[in-house]
């Protein structure tokens, strides 16, 4: 049995994979979603709002702030650091309560300016979800735009650059895992640019709401303790100019989180488009279509030397499974209150950095993988040149036309090329020997012999160009 506590060793050494193995990829969010986040967000949001009220008169007979008071309180917010940590620390172990004690807080800084006669107007007629909801919308603003948004640029930029350089070579398609009508391993490529960047513009829309109207809603308070005051035009131009987010003007005593769910179903839906991609990836690599370039000194397996396993994409796999998951519980959860007020969104809202954290690791894993492939064009040629039979689309296609414009001889031609190519494997020589016994007029004859399933690509080289193009337009635009 071990003799030491792992729970004993200082530092502390982390329970989870996000603050421990890979806490190099996921440090950035940090900033915007632990709980430190979520009190220095307090902290500024508590701090704006006691501005906001003594800047704009809104308490006849309270002295307005000097410059030096309002850059002092919004240093102490700036230098939000571990003194301010443990500040908070120790009144919340007497108040049992996060908010309060960020109240007290303020109010010792307020006497270390010499503003501590102003020390009700901190927490003015708030209830905690005022601040709280505020808070959230900060920091989840801040790590959607600054961390996650970033990230997934950098995937698809990643994706649009290999669909360029691939944009012509041509790819055996499977449909069903059959052999099926070529393509491009550009275009394929181009597909998921196009996919990922119709969730990226929407999350990068995204509105990040927020509400400061009291207990329930009603601004009952406000209107007690200063009936004239007009509160709902106060709550807004403090939400919308000094913070930045969009006011929602009517909830109960919470901000509702439906824009929450919004944005982590359309956070979980790039995430399932980027898992689609990691699985294609993986069964191209299985396929030998592309080759991983081995990191020097690394080993693929403990005991099969010869190995390089594909390990950024499964990494990327499970992680945004992990975080898909923890985004549909959230979107479940936050948008369900009872009545005015319940606690489920307290302790859920706590996990927001971790769904995200999941998601920016395997986004990160999936440039990676990306950067460490080369593509294999003879397995890729001799794939299709052992597959002609897929051009039997494009020959009863032509039999179609030629038929519809009146060529005789071409009665059922789909039936007609089912019997020559299903199930069979056939050649070249075989497919120019059929298509001579059609009699489809010369010119159509000669355009179907010298096809082959190499150049049977159609305009994909071209959709691939197109996509790129319009992705790079977008994204320095």
């Amino acid at each position: 049995m071990p003799t030491v506590s792992l729970a004993e060793i200082s530092p502390a050494i982390a329970l989870g994979p996000l603050d421990g193995r890979y806490r190099k990829d996921t440090a950035d969010l940090v900033d915007h979603l632990s709980e430190a986040a979520l009190n220095r967000n307090r902290i500024t949001v508590e701090i704006e709002w006691f501005i906001h009220l003594a800047q704009n008169s809104v308490i006849e007979g309270v002295r307005t702030l000097t410059p030096d008071e309002v850059d002092g309180l919004r240093a102490f917010a700036a230098d939000f650091d571990a003194d301010t940590i443990a500040t908070l620390a120790a009144h919340e172990a007497v108040t049992v309560h996060d908010v309060k004690a960020v109240e007290y807080t303020i109010k010792e800084a307020l006497v270390k300016i010499g503003a501590e006669d102003l020390g009700e107007l901190v927490h003015f007629c708030c209830t905690s979800e005022d601040i709280n909801n505020l808070s959230w919308a900060l920091g989840i603003k801040g790590a959607t735009e600054q961390v996650w948004l970033p990230r997934a640029k950098a995937l698809i930029d990643a994706l649009a650059e290999s669909a360029a350089e691939l944009a012509e070579v041509p790819m055996l398609a499977h449909t069903h895992g059959q052999p099926a009508t070529p393509t491009t391993m550009g275009k394929e490529l181009a597909v998921f640019v196009h996919r990922l960047r119709r969730q990226y513009e929407r999350i990068a829309a995204t509105e990040f709401l927020g509400k400061i109207n009291g207990a329930t809603g009603t601004y009952s308070a406000h209107l007690a303790a200063v009936p004239g005051a007009d509160w709902p035009q106060i709550a807004r131009t403090f939400v919308e100019d000094r913070l930045g987010l969009s006011f929602n003007s009517l909830t109960t005593q919470i901000e509702s989180h439906d824009w929450n769910a919004e944005l982590f179903a359309d956070v979980a839906r790039f995430n399932r488009i980027a898992h689609n991609l990691a699985t294609d990836m993986w069964t191209y690599i299985s396929m030998n279509y592309f080759k991983q370039i081995p990191v020097a000194g690394a080993t693929g397996s403990s005991t099969m030397p010869h190995k390089v396993n594909p390990i950024r994409f499964e990494n990327a796999e499970a992680n945004l499974e992990l975080s898909c998951a923890l985004l549909d519980s959230l979107g479940s959860t936050l948008v369900t209150s009872r009545m005015q007020r319940d606690l489920t969104d307290s302790t859920s809202q706590r996990n927001i950095g971790v769904a995200y954290g999941h998601s920016v690791l395997a986004l990160n894993n999936l440039v990676k993988g990306l950067g460490a492939l080369a593509i294999n064009e003879d397995a890729l040629a001799a794939d299709l040149d052992g597959n002609w039979e897929v051009l039997g689309e494009a020959i009863q296609s032509v039999m179609r036309a030629a038929g519809l414009q009146g060529v005789p001889g071409m009665d059922n031609p789909y039936e007609t090329l089912k019997e020559l190519t299903r199930g069979k494997r056939i050649n070249q020589a075989d497919l120019q020997t059929f298509v001579d016994g059609l009699g489809l007029p010369e010119e159509r004859a000669e355009l179907l012999k010298a096809l082959t399933p190499a150049t049977y690509t159609g305009v994909a080289a071209q959709l691939a160009e197109s996509e790129v193009s319009d992705w790079k337009a977008f994204s320095e635009g």
